[in-house]
């Protein structure tokens, strides 16, 4: 059970939280509200964390109905801001910038404005480079932008909420230099490098590489996920190759020749072109390969998602039975990422007229190590001979029920998860809620969007494949979140130039961006309570850490820089104090600056989503581990300060 109590007490009356524990939830000040819909499950089985800050004005949102997940509630409020980023806009290689394949805030960078704005650095990652024909020697890179955003919730006439800068250009080398190619590799034959699973490898000789997702480590080094491999590489921050992950027997492409890497897109430079080659026998289908990739809140887990079933698995094209596709999950702990998940999950299935047809994923995002946001969408868009979307959404998967296949047959191609689609016996996939329609009518005429008629610039392109989450940092909601949606362009633009030669391909397609107002409860946990500190009286707030093992717990005591959320009457200088069940001080904090561990409180803080409160004021900050049991925090004023504090409790992931 979870208890939580928050109360205002004279000065001097320590009451450990456990005192109170029989009244804890009747106990909770007005202050305070529990941020969750009445009747779900418990948030958590660890540290429960509720929310409530004051009266400061902030950015109103849209409510819809909750959609709920295993006892957890997925709130869609809107669309809040657009951006574009011109077709023809060309990178530092004098290339056309190209696609969003995928992206990632810089969540060490992002931050809120004084006036109500944010900003922050995006990592982009483009694919394979423009491509009709065949595939061109494009050199696999990614870039890196500063991004200022400014939330509408009403909506606007323009398309500037989220303003882009392109800030540089790395390409993908390997160790000696020699740089990547988005060649289709060779049919048959693989590259050969002393310490690497065989790796696809073109014509050239150089590695082939078709990049999709990408994430960003503390360190700046970066996962990868490619098509071809289908793999996942590490790169370090300057682009050199450092690792690759390689996945299970039953993912790689196969043809009669054995290992076959090839996507039956025969380079343009090739002396001969190939003959078509068609699908594999077993493994990825052609250019279906690890499409999503994310990693756990927390850092420890690596997620990765195939974007369709495996041929031997029924994939055989959009109008087949290419449901069953397959997650995995890579413990990153050791040092040595280890496969220790993969689930199957299946893929939405949508009507195009008489048709039922498979909805490719073209991006995953996780919330926690069991819920997924996948983007999940059809071939129809702007430019295309069907300019109208049937199906483009956000889903919600779950594997909390879902089976672990990991390790077993079905990680042999001779096992198939699913012999002509359908799912074999005693295999339970993970559960799926749709979330977010971006072909939502109403929330895109808000900002001059629509989908279909007229094919104009304003009508969404095909292919949206990027996604990352970013904390709202407002105190006064602090489940909420602003998920950012990109579009891949493909390339597509009258003014092109790439890999030494000018293109044209009829029209500008530009990269956009959307924005959505979320709020996902199960991501951020957390106690807050707003209370007068007097001379007669101090804020006290207990909570009880509850199973058998210590949890980090992000502790703060918030004054100065309340004043920039509108509080006038702001304590100067608070002081945390924390207690544990027998009244005994076990930890304080005047000034974070003053913590020994500031560089763990700033990464903390990071990690929860919190509001930054600076390392130079006087707020107060404590981050420790904290057994099963009951605490109280009191927050008090330096040399008789007064005036009104904020008290949060962060579990930390």
């Amino acid at each position: 059970m979870i208890f939580l109590v928050a109360r205002s007490l004279p000065i001097g009356h320590r009451t450990a939280a456990a005192s109170s524990q029989s009244h804890a939830i009747v106990a909770l000040s007005s202050h305070m509200k529990l941020k969750q819909p009445v009747g779900a499950a418990p948030l958590s089985r660890a540290l429960l964390l509720a929310v409530a800050v004051g009266t400061a004005a902030f950015l109103p949102a849209q409510t819809t109905s909750p959609v709920i997940v295993n006892g957890r509630s997925f709130l869609n409020k809107g669309l809040v801001g657009v951006g574009r980023v011109p077709a023809a806009l060309r990178d530092k290689f004098g290339e056309t910038h190209g696609s969003f394949s995928a992206f990632a805030i810089d969540r060490r960078t992002w931050r809120r404005e004084a006036d109500g704005s944010y900003a922050a650095t995006l990592f982009t990652q483009p694919d394979r480079g423009y491509n009709v024909v065949g595939t061109t020697n494009y050199t696999p890179r990614f870039n890196k932008f500063t991004f200022t955003f400014r939330p509408s919730a009403t909506g606007s006439s323009t398309q500037n909420q989220v303003a882009l800068t392109l800030l540089d250009t790395i390409r993908f080398t390997e160790a000696d230099g020699t740089l990547f190619t988005s060649y289709d590799p060779t049919p048959s034959g693989t590259g050969s490098r002393a310490g690497f699973p065989p790796l696809p490898q073109a014509f050239n000789g150089r590695l082939s590489l078709d990049a999709e997702g990408i994430v960003i480590n503390p360190d700046g080094s970066l996962w990868v996920s490619d098509e071809y491999g289908p793999y996942v590489y590490k790169f370090s921050s300057t682009g050199t190759l450092q690792s690759v992950i390689a996945p299970p027997a039953a993912i790689i492409p196969v043809r009669a020749s054995g290992t076959s890497f090839a996507s039956n897109n025969p380079p343009d430079g090739q002396p001969t072109p190939l003959p078509a080659i068609g699908n594999p026998l077993t493994g990825r289908q052609n250019n279906q390969g690890m499409e999503g990739l994310s990693i756990s809140p927390d850092g420890r887990t690596l997620f990765v998602l195939l974007q369709s079933a495996t041929r031997q698995d029924g994939g055989t094209g959009g109008t087949g039975p290419r449901q069953n596709t397959r997650l995995f999950s890579y413990d990153l702990t050791s040092g040595t990422p280890t496969l220790v998940g993969e689930y199957v999950v299946q893929l939405p299935v949508f009507s195009s007229g008489s048709a039922d047809l498979v909805a490719a994923q073209s991006e995953m995002l996780a919330i926690n190590r069991t819920q997924f946001l996948v983007l999940a969408r059809d071939s129809n868009g702007h430019g295309l001979a069907n300019p109208q979307s049937n199906f483009r959404k956000l889903v919600i998967y779950d594997i909390s029920r879902a089976t672990n296949i990991a390790g077993g047959n079905y990680d042999s191609a001779a096992n198939p998860i699913a012999p002509g689609g359908v799912l074999a016996a005693g295999i339970t996939p993970a559960s799926r809620h749709d979330f977010i329609d971006l072909n939502d009518a109403t929330e895109l005429a808000k900002f001059g969007l629509h989908n279909g008629a007229p094919d104009d610039a304003n009508n969404l392109s095909e292919k949206w494949e990027a996604l990352s989450l970013v904390p709202s940092l407002d105190p006064t909601t602090p489940d909420d979140w602003f998920l950012f949606v990109g579009n891949d362009n493909d390339f597509i633009t009258a003014n092109g130039f790439q890999d030494g030669g000018a293109y044209d391909a009829g029209f500008e397609n530009d990269n956009m961006v959307l924005v959505y107002r979320i709020a996902l409860p199960a991501r951020m946990l957390n106690l807050s309570t707003r209370a007068a500190i007097s001379a007669t009286s101090t804020p006290i707030a207990g909570f009880v850490v509850d199973g058998t093992r210590p949890k980090s717990v992000l502790i703060r005591g918030v004054g100065p820089s309340l004043a920039g959320f509108g509080v006038a009457d702001a304590v100067a200088d608070p002081k945390l104090t924390l207690f544990n069940s027998a009244g005994v001080v076990i930890a304080a904090n005047d000034n974070i600056g003053e913590a020994a561990n500031l560089v763990d409180i700033d990464d903390a803080t990071n990690r929860v989503g919190a509001f930054g409160i600076g390392t130079t004021n006087k707020d107060a900050a404590l981050l420790i581990a904290l057994d099963p049991g009951a605490y109280t925090v009191q927050l008090s004023g330096v040399g008789g300060a007064v005036g009104t504090g904020l008290i949060e409790i962060y579990e930390v992931p």
